[in-house]
């Protein structure tokens, strides 16, 4: 499906960073037709994120992009908390792989960003069009009119429109119709300010100033700083991020009575590297002071339109998750949309995606800014207690997981009463949070990831039970009209032996054993056993955990839930 001259999509997305290639690759796959609007003529080649964890490269692999990615990635990165002579105050060292991917991976953002727009390329159904910037739209009960013009060249640091205001037309103005319009337009969103949408929050008094330096050729001047460090120096707290390829970033707080100007000089910039570099060796390639902003979108959806990434949340960096809550935007919504739009789904469906992304990405930004008041200390004796404090947890139960674990990150699970899915039963209930993503073997011995098998819809995932054979053939339909795939389970080594077993095994159905036993332990945690069934959403969030006696009422009320009427299925499945 080419639609490159094309004026008529399903989806425009505004804005080409990470929120609005994640989106657009997400709903590609799909077979949504898709253009994106940006108005930077060539690529912005800064670095701004640094870091991404497990969940969003389990975003990235649902994308079809996070081999190629991790190929530009320093994974399973080590994170210190260390004094300003090196001494190590605490360290966060994660080995599992809950969700099949490092937990902690360092990225040089043009490289990502280069990959993910080159890779657009495999969509005939996604056009992505620089150098060209939305400037006003319209929207009613059929669609949204999006208008844009070419840009005048790079746009960053530029003020936001006033707020509420509709721009007048412009000369030479294009105009795109869609069915949905999704702003990815950063923090000062066009798209935000037209809708008169405020942010929440506050901007922090204490600025910093970003460095970031690459190694000049035939240097190795780097290899003493191998870890992510967050310097707590009461003189001027520092941030330390080895990156791929030579590329490393600093960050330094300001203190007071230093200015932008003072700060971003050549020989002030030069003066602060040289505690940590041989500055003569690397070469820098960008320095500037950044206030740090904690806001969020008071609402997130008008109508058809939708605020993700930066235009709907401002997080602090001291948690590395700003980029990364726009990534989470981007799946939850990308399922959403194709839902509608391809008659799998109502449109009350969308009105889920504020109220389960908004409480994360709020709670996301909390966690940023208690990391931050931990690293910014600036008073020597209250530094002096936290360095105390750290010691003390690091070798207290319980405390010392909350470092070592990453315990202080929000666990991908939504609210009560606020996710599409079964209520819970009990307050620890699995309903609404993202599942494990073991390792799986098949009958032919090869290891995959379980998202490989289920693929983009659905998952029906039988606890040592073929699902199939508790469902009525409407209620089959209906699993096949969602092109939901079903699957057996059974812990490592506990598949069924022996010729009886095997000839009386379903045909069609994939069987699987959990290498690495992370799906058995959630079934055993969520007080289940063998026997239980999971309905997983496309996005891999718990819709049910039910035994086979309740299957049967759970599929009628997900058909329910999205607006399948009785007999829509089996025309969808044909």
């Amino acid at each position: 499906m080419e639609i490159h001259n094309s004026n008529s999509v399903d989806v425009v997305i505004s804005g080409l960073g990470p929120t609005g290639l994640t989106l657009a690759h997400l709903l590609g796959k799909r077979g949504i037709s898709v253009v994106v609007l940006e108005r930077e003529p060539r690529f912005y080649g800064n670095a701004r994120a640094v870091y991404t964890d497990d969940e969003c490269m389990r975003i990235f692999q649902a994308a079809g992009m996070a081999d190629e990615l991790a190929k530009d990635m320093l994974q399973d990165a080590i994170f210190q908390w260390v004094l300003p002579d090196g001494r190590v105050l605490n360290q966060l060292i994660q080995k599992e792989r809950p969700y099949g991917w490092p937990a902690n991976n360092l990225f040089y953002q043009p490289y990502l960003e280069t990959s993910m727009a080159d890779a657009l390329g495999r969509y005939p159904n996604v056009s992505a069009r620089r150098g060209r910037e939305l400037t006003r739209f319209t929207q009613d009960d059929g669609g949204v009119s999006v208008f844009h013009v070419p840009s005048q060249g790079a746009q960053f640091g530029r003020q936001a429109p006033a707020a509420g205001v509709t721009p007048e037309p412009q000369e030479g103005e294009e105009t795109i119709r869609a069915s949905y319009l999704v702003a990815c337009d950063g923090g000062r969103s066009v798209v935000r300010a037209q809708l008169g949408i405020s942010m929440t929050g506050k901007s922090f008094p204490n600025p910093w100033i970003v460095v970031d330096i690459r190694e000049r050729d035939g240097q190795d001047c780097l290899r003493h700083l191998p870890y992510f460090n967050f310097v707590c120096d009461p003189g001027c707290p520092t941030v330390s991020c080895r990156q791929p390829k030579g590329h490393h970033r600093f960050e330094f707080m300001l203190m007071p009575g230093q200015t932008r100007e003072y700060m971003e000089d050549p020989a002030t910039v030069r003066q602060l590297l040289s505690r940590y570099v041989d500055v003569d060796k690397v070469e820098v390639l960008r320095s500037l002071v950044y206030t740090f902003n904690a806001l969020v979108a008071e609402q997130w959806r008008d109508g058809r339109v939708f605020l993700a990434g930066d235009a709907a949340h401002m997080t602090p960096q001291f948690v590395g998750q700003g980029m990364n809550a726009g990534v989470r935007d981007a799946y939850n919504l990308a399922w959403k949309l194709a839902a509608v739009l391809q008659c799998r789904g109502t449109d009350a469906l969308l009105d889920t995606y504020q109220t389960e992304r908004r409480p994360h990405a709020r709670a996301m930004i909390d966690t940023s800014i208690r990391m931050k008041n931990y690293v910014s200390v600036a008073n020597p004796a209250l530094s002096g207690l936290r360095n105390l404090a750290t010691r003390v947890a690091r070798i207290t139960p319980g405390l010392r997981e909350y470092f070592s674990k990453a315990k202080f990150k929000p666990r991908p699970r939504y609210p009560d009463g606020q996710y599409f899915g079964c209520p819970r039963r009990r307050r620890s209930g699995p309903e609404g949070e993202q599942i494990p993503q073991p390792a799986v073997m098949g009958r032919d011995g090869r290891r995959q990831l379980l998202d490989e098998v289920l693929g983009e819809g659905y998952g029906v995932i039988g606890f040592g039970v073929d699902p199939r054979t508790h469902l009525s053939p409407a209620e089959l339909a209906t699993l096949a009209s969602l092109d939901a795939r079903c699957v057996t389970l059974f812990p490592l080594g506990g598949r069924p032996q022996g010729f009886e077993a095997v000839r009386s095994a379903p045909e069609g159905l994939p069987e699987l054993e959990d290498c690495t036993g992370e799906l058995t332990a959630w079934l055993k945690k969520a007080g289940m056993h063998q026997g239980a069934v999971a309905v997983i959403r496309p996005d891999r969030f718990a819709y049910a955990l039910v035994g086979t006696d309740e299957l049967p009422q759970t599929v009628r009320q997900l058909a329910d839930q999205l607006g399948l009427a009785a007999g829509r299925a089996d025309r969808l499945a044909a």
